[in-house]
């Protein structure tokens, strides 16, 4: 199928999910998961209706974002290393993956540096699994004040990397633990945290269902992710 025909399918499993849960589809965001896409493909999903693609390696996204079209948005989803910071704070509109005070500290230099604030989400591991990248529940909450003392850190939810799974249901109780997360720490803040990036290709239903905001989907996008040639730094597990 096309790019265009490909979105209306997703498209209509928001909206059913939506309808499901009693949601309205223009809370949630949809972000492409352009990893090794070329700029032809991303300007074929900005011309099919997409305006917000997530990249998770900054080298790559250094080389394309330039050749994209102007009005796309851009999301780093993937595992940040400081030695990057300086180019995802001038590259990307949010970071979805700020995993410890150290990196939120180092953000927040760089963002001073350009005069920039920086919207972010909390990664946390809600599954605990050592392959991943993330707080975890329990030291999130208790860091949560010094994390929202940084002054050019918007902070604006959490995002969480489910365990893959055959039945969507199984990551269900994941969702769900973020969600329950997401309100204690704003009750504890006493201030909204109304993103929770949470679903992919294949159980953004379940996430939607949840309480998703923000749904990272590339498979079910662009197919298949072309491989390139060459051996890849590890940055991340954030892809779809």
């Amino acid at each position: 199928m096309s790019m265009r025909e490909n979105l209306e399918v997703v498209r209509q499993r928001i909206s059913r999910a939506c309808e499901r849960s009693g949601r309205d589809p223009s809370g949630i965001v949809l972000v492409a998961v352009s990893k090794n896409q070329p700029a032809d493909r991303i300007q074929e999903a900005v011309n099919s209706g997409l305006t917000v693609f997530g990249e998770n390696r900054i080298q790559e996204a250094k080389a394309k974002i330039p050749l994209c079209p102007g009005r796309a948005r851009w999301h780093f989803i993937g595992h940040l290393q400081s030695n990057k910071v300086r180019d995802a704070v001038s590259l990307f509109d949010m970071i979805h993956s700020v995993d410890s005070l150290e990196l939120g500290s180092e953000l927040q230099k760089q963002a001073e540096k350009q005069a920039k604030t920086l919207r972010v989400l909390l990664e946390v591991n809600v599954a605990g699994e050592s392959s991943k990248f993330g707080w975890n529940p329990e030291r999130v909450v208790a860091e949560l004040s010094a994390i929202n003392r940084f002054t050019r850190l918007e902070l604006h939810g959490f995002m969480t990397v489910a365990p893959y799974a055959v039945d969507p249901e199984k990551v269900r109780p994941i969702f769900r633990r973020l969600r329950e997360l997401r309100d204690q720490c704003s009750q504890q803040l006493g201030a909204p945290l109304p993103e929770l990036s949470m679903g992919m290709s294949g159980d953004l239903e379940v996430a939607i269902e949840e309480g998703a905001t923000i749904l990272r989907v590339g498979t079910a996008l662009f197919g298949e992710r072309p491989r390139l040639k060459k051996k890849e730094p590890i940055e991340s597990d954030h892809i779809d």
